[in-house]
């Protein structure tokens, strides 16, 4: 039995910063994300090129997160993220203050681009701040991120009820955030607790065959992700008959659970092992699914997708952590950053597939069998479930944290 790792003042500084920075990743996406309806209308933007647009952000994510991945070679991706969050919350401020749709166009290309980066950066510096401390912490960081989820889908709510402008709305929040990302970003910590001025550490190739499965798991869990973003609305309201009101309440739930599941998800990583805990996820996730296809009423699938956010709100967080452990155990530290900018990848994979997948089968065949679809793929995960486990990875209590308390 080892000793318990107690976290020193910077390991926990940068633990609180990087929350922070979570958090408000979350509470700007979702100040993005919840107003295309009306950045669509401000622009002019037809319905047949706003999809374009949409699609755009993703991909030139992806395209943020592979330059990451050689940027961090030779940079610590603690200035990556100081540098690169600012200019996503500018970004968000653009998308609804400019004049024209070339402008939102330009502005929307930046944010997709730096967005990559932000995500890309700071769960390299989540994974490296959990590997620091000895046992699981990455859970609390998407909490976070949940958390700013709701609070920016709740002031989008306020603006969409006063009727306020897209600048009025935005820019109050960027003359916040801003500084705030500059001010915590003092206090990021780097690989394995390094402090974020030193030289990057050497990283060793990192073989796609190894993140192969966990890339899957990455890409499965965001199409189930992206099903309930956006369709449980239009399934609630068009298959099972609920107003037009509480078709509303199901995304709104679901990020609820999600956030509720990931601020206890840790503590469930320490008692019973990121294994135990990422399969009991995919099958509750999938029971979700199954219940949603199935409903006979409104309600009936609103716990549906209430059991869904509770499923899946554990697995992305666990594989960001096993791929940077796992990379970590076969190159060292550098090649964590390596595998989670490629990770990240699927990330955005799963959201640009997912939405149209489910909407192609629901017309094609009934969105109640196209339910089912998110679900056989949420399963696969029960395949490489033993992907998210290591000899090396202590992370439960009986290992090294025998009644001590997470005081960090």
């Amino acid at each position: 039995m080892t000793a318990p790792r107690v976290p020193g003042a910077r390991l926990r500084h940068g633990r609180v910063s990087l929350a922070i920075s979570f958090f408000i990743q979350g509470a700007v996406f979702a100040l993005l994300v919840t107003r295309i309806p009306a950045i669509q209308d401000r622009y002019g933007i037809s319905d047949g090129l706003l999809p374009v647009f949409l699609a755009a952000v993703p991909v030139l994510a992806g395209v943020g997160s592979v330059g990451t991945e050689h940027l961090v070679k030779r940079v610590r991706p603690s200035r990556v993220l100081r540098c690169v969050q600012p200019v996503v919350c500018l970004a968000l401020l653009a998308a609804g203050a400019v004049g024209s749709m070339a402008q939102v166009a330009c502005a929307l290309a930046v944010f997709g681009l730096s967005v990559g980066a932000l995500d890309a950066s700071m769960n390299m510096l989540g994974v490296s701040l959990q590997r620091a401390y000895g046992r699981s912490i990455m859970l609390g960081f998407h909490a976070a991120y949940s958390l700013g989820g709701i609070v920016g889908a709740s002031l989008a709510w306020v603006g969409a009820h006063w009727h306020l402008s897209l600048a009025v709305l935005y820019g109050p929040v960027v003359l916040v955030v801003v500084p705030l990302a500059v001010v915590v970003g003092r206090w990021f910590v780097d690989q394995d607790g390094a402090a974020g001025e030193d030289a990057p550490v050497k990283a060793a190739p990192v073989a796609m065959r190894m993140l192969l499965p966990l890339c899957l798991v990455m890409a499965f869990a965001y199409i189930g992700d992206s099903t309930v973003s956006n369709w449980s609305a239009k399934y609630l309201q068009d298959v099972l008959g609920s107003s037009e009101q509480l078709a509303t309440v199901p995304y709104n739930v679901y990020m609820v659970t999600t956030l509720l599941g990931r601020a206890v998800g840790d503590l469930g990583v320490r008692r019973f092992g990121a294994v135990a805990v990422v399969r009991c996820g995919t099958v509750v996730a999938a029971g979700g699914f199954a219940v949603v296809a199935a409903a006979p009423g409104a309600w009936s699938g609103m716990a549906g997708f209430t059991l869904v956010g509770l499923g899946l709100c554990v697995i992305v967080p666990q594989t960001f952590a096993a791929a940077g452990r796992h990379a970590s155990e076969e190159g060292g530290a550098g090649s964590s950053d390596t595998a989670i900018a490629r990770l990240n990848i699927f990330n955005y994979v799963g959201f640009l597939i997912g939405s149209p997948l489910v909407g192609a089968l629901g017309d094609a065949w009934s969105y109640r069998g196209a339910m089912l679809v998110p679900m056989a793929l949420v399963l696969v995960t029960l395949v490489y479930a033993r992907s998210f486990g290591s000899p090396q990875a202590r992370y439960g209590d009986a290992y090294e944290r025998p009644r001590t308390a997470d005081v960090g």
